[in-house]
């Protein structure tokens, strides 16, 4: 699959971070749009595959279509750049800046939420045929997943806040490691199978990623689920991206750069005499 080793795919991450984050304002939002409407995409796949077969399992399985596809695409996730741009900034690449990662950042999360805000009003759409009558069953399901995963974890207090941060934690070392797939093989196959199977592990457990969740939970909104914008954002989307920033960055993204570049041994020249 013609692999790289660890010190070339890591110094690979940090100039991924530094095109990132001088990355103009048009293309960064684009990209990071499309990123989100894709893995919109797959997410409403999943979710009605495992509707129409019983079996969870097939839906995880198939569900990395979405992420392998964007990210061959060239495209952005949040939980991606979460990892990347800030690696930039800790090898003090020049004209890297706090202020230039944090940029970054917010454009990709305005970007991935209009693309997976997109494909939630299609997917809403489409399931209640224009809003014409009630959703079908695919719809109702969407809609109990953003109840269960707002209402359900405000049910437990601190404990359930504490627990979606630490699923958006495990989720993100995850992702992030799929993000890493992509660049561990110069050719597409050994991309794909490396990028597969971290983002199968993610969504079989049902962790919290931010960005599908832009999806999931709006379409609920607009299926009229029973819980609010405010429960959405308090109660996931806050807490799932801190947690995803917190598990991508400490599980992959600083023990890559740490222990591959960092730690690398110098070489020195030796001088005939």
């Amino acid at each position: 699959m013609s692999y790289l080793v660890p010190s070339e795919f890591v110094t690979k991450m940090v100039d991924a971070g530094e095109s990132k984050v001088f990355m103009s304002t048009r293309d960064t939002v684009i990209r990071a749009y499309m990123a989100g409407a894709i893995l919109a995409l797959a997410a409403w796949m999943a979710v009605t595959i495992n509707v129409n077969t019983g079996q969870p399992l097939a839906g995880a399985i198939l569900f990395p279509v979405g992420f392998i596809m964007l990210y061959l695409l060239g495209f952005d996730l949040l939980t991606g750049v979460f990892v990347l741009a800030p690696l930039a900034l800790l090898d003090k690449r020049p004209g890297v800046t706090v202020k230039g990662v944090l940029r970054n950042w917010g454009l990709v999360f305005v970007g991935n939420f209009a693309g997976a805000l997109t494909v939630a009003f299609m997917m809403a759409f489409v399931t209640t045929f224009g809003f014409t009558q009630a959703p079908d069953k695919v719809g109702t399901v969407i809609g109990s997943i953003g109840e269960g995963r707002t209402l359900g974890y405000e049910a437990h207090g601190a404990a359930g806040m504490a627990t979606l941060f630490i699923r958006g934690m495990l989720c993100n070392w995850m992702v992030s490691t799929g993000v890493v797939g992509a660049m561990v093989s110069t050719n597409v196959s050994g991309k794909v199978i490396a990028m597969w199977m971290p983002i199968f592990l993610f969504f079989y457990m049902v962790f919290e990623h931010s960005v599908v969740n832009m999806f999931l939970f709006p379409a609920g909104l607009m299926l009229h689920a029973k819980f609010s914008i405010l429960d959405y954002f308090i109660w996931n989307e806050i807490p799932t991206a801190l947690g995803n920033l917190v598990g991508g960055l400490a599980f992959t993204g600083l023990t890559l750069y740490t222990t591959h570049v960092m730690t690398a041994p110098k070489r020195t020249l030796k001088v005939a005499a």
